[in-house]
């Protein structure tokens, strides 16, 4: 084999390595995606069945019921047009309240109650998760659309 067939295939296989490589390492990066849904994207079947996402939205006041003999709450998230329940076991942060913006990661039950793997919360009465903020613009864009087209 001369020397110029020599390093046409280490560069072959150098190329061939690298696209494993990728393939993999992107492969890894999309299975550990979670995506962000408000609650009207999960009623209208936007969410996946059978991966983990987050959804976010205010704490519905009054919403907040805590176990007595373990760490599971539920509380309903909701961005003004429709409501997820969500079941969580575990400590939630500190700031967690009703009234205050929520993110919630886990999956949608056949029952429709989000299971709540982790619950964040915002960290000052400044500031909302942007994703929580988008959704709820969007949600009252939506209400003032409709209530300005009624006769």
């Amino acid at each position: 084999m001369t020397a110029r067939r020599q390093r046409l295939l280490f560069i072959l296989l150098g190329l061939a390595g690298l696209a494993l490589a990728s393939t993999l390492i992107l492969g890894a990066l999309g299975n550990n995606l979670s995506y962000f849904f408000s609650p009207t994207e999960v009623h209208a079947g936007q969410a996946p069945d059978n991966r983990s996402f987050r959804v976010g939205g205010m704490v519905k006041v009054d919403s907040i019921v805590r176990a007595q003999h373990d760490l599971t709450v539920r509380f309903v998230l909701t961005d003004y047009q429709q409501e997820v329940p969500v079941t969580y076991t575990g400590i939630l942060p500190d700031l967690f309240a009703e009234g205050q913006g929520a993110i919630a990661q886990g999956r949608l039950g056949a029952d429709g109650v989000f299971l709540a793997d982790e619950v964040l919360a915002k960290h000052d009465e400044n500031y909302m998760p942007p994703e929580v903020a988008a959704a709820l613009q969007a949600s009252e864009q939506a209400r003032n659309h409709i209530t300005t087209e009624q006769p």
